[in-house]
């Protein structure tokens, strides 16, 4: 069975690698290629879109990416300040959501999908377009971006006048020693020649839909993560509640009788795998008896959750009481717990992925200079 596995594998490798377009970065001096894309406004944009500017900066750029997410805020001031002075500012997302790995989710509580743009837009005050070309990534195939972000700069007759990074800092937290992309439209507006008129950057690779077959073989090797269930003392939970470690801790209560717990666990599967790279950790308690345990155990193989899970050995009020005193004691209960012990969020009842999500990756950081 695994040498078929394999064999599959190498053989959709070959087929999409030989099928897939040819990438290459549009060159400067070049025409800008059109496009018809929807956006987060609920409209389509197309070049003629942004006639009234005579310069046009594309930014394509995306929801995941740490670097992308500590480009946003310098995106938008950008547009402030240089819109009204006759620059208009497009993002597209070139991104394939179903190219994308949960594994790579670590810096964001968001994917690259329609639907999780409009979210992103939304709560960063987006003051520009936001395009999602991830259905046929057409245009993406027609500019070549290398990484998100990168920009594409054009001048009155859409001429390709300045192509890469926006400035050289990625952390957001240090000022950029050269703020290319500003330099390069004040020299425009001026009427003078760009100095550096190509840079390279730095970001997460495009996610094209022909290289996804890596992830079909990261979902296999979590399929095969060994999964076990072990008993639990109320002095053992006491010392895990206590967390005296460096990670953010997320605990799920649960027992194989509650419908609402096996509803929400996958979603809790989900979020381990986008964030235990960092430092964070999921943790599952069953209330169910004992003698339950085999029954415990086979749903969670099913589930394939291979973090650690407990089955409580002692009596269920203690528990209640050890885990969190407001906890009333129905299920589904979680909480995330901070190191040192401080609860950081308590959720009675089914768990809103993307509200957890989100509280996780704001403990944790968005950005590659945040050291959790």
């Amino acid at each position: 069975m695994k040498y078929c596995f394999l064999i599959s594998l190498l053989l959709l490798c070959s087929k999409s690698h030989s099928q897939h377009p040819e990438i290459n970065t549009l060159p400067t001096g070049s025409s800008a290629p059109d496009f018809n894309l929807p956006s987060t406004d609920d409209r389509y944009y197309s070049l003629s879109d942004f006639s009234e500017y005579p310069l046009l900066a594309i930014i394509f750029t995306c929801n995941h990416c740490p670097t992308a997410q500590a480009y946003e805020d310098r995106m938008i001031r950008l547009v402030e300040k240089y819109r009204p002075k006759g620059v208009g500012f497009v993002a597209i997302s070139p991104n394939d959501p179903d190219a994308v790995s949960l594994s790579e989710l670590g810096y964001s509580d968001l994917d690259d999908s329609m639907e999780d743009m409009k979210i992103r837009a939304k709560e960063k005050g987006y003051n520009l377009p936001y395009l999602f070309d991830g259905k046929t990534q057409s245009t993406a195939i027609a500019y070549g971006p290398n990484a998100t972000p990168h920009v594409f700069l054009f001048d009155q007759n859409r001429i390709l006048r300045y192509s890469g990074r926006i400035d050289d800092m990625e952390d957001p937290y240090v000022q950029p020693d050269t703020k290319d992309l500003q330099n390069a439209i004040e020299a425009l507006l001026a009427g003078r020649e760009i100095v550096n008129p190509a840079t390279k950057t730095f970001g997460c690779s495009i996610k094209w839909a022909w290289k996804n077959e890596w992830i079909v073989k990261q979902r296999e090797e979590w399929k095969a993560e060994p999964v076990s269930l072990q008993e639990i003392s109320l002095d053992n939970v006491k010392t895990l509640i206590a967390n005296n470690t460096d990670k953010l801790l997320l605990i799920n209560l649960w027992a194989t009788w509650c419908g609402p717990c096996l509803m929400e666990f996958p979603s809790l599967v989900d979020i381990n795998r986008m964030y235990r790279g960092r430092n964070f950790e999921f943790v599952s308690i069953t209330t169910d008896k004992l003698s339950q345990e085999v029954k415990a155990l086979d749903k969670l193989k099913n589930f394939e959750a291979s973090n650690r899970n407990f089955i409580f050995t002692g009596k269920i009020y203690e528990l209640i009481e050890a885990i969190d005193p407001a906890w009333q004691g129905a299920l589904p209960y979680s909480i995330l717990v901070e190191p040192g012990g401080n609860v950081l969020e308590r959720i009675p009842g089914i768990i809103t992925p993307q509200m957890l999500k989100k509280r996780i990756v704001d403990y944790l950081g968005r950005y590659y200079a945040d050291n959790k």
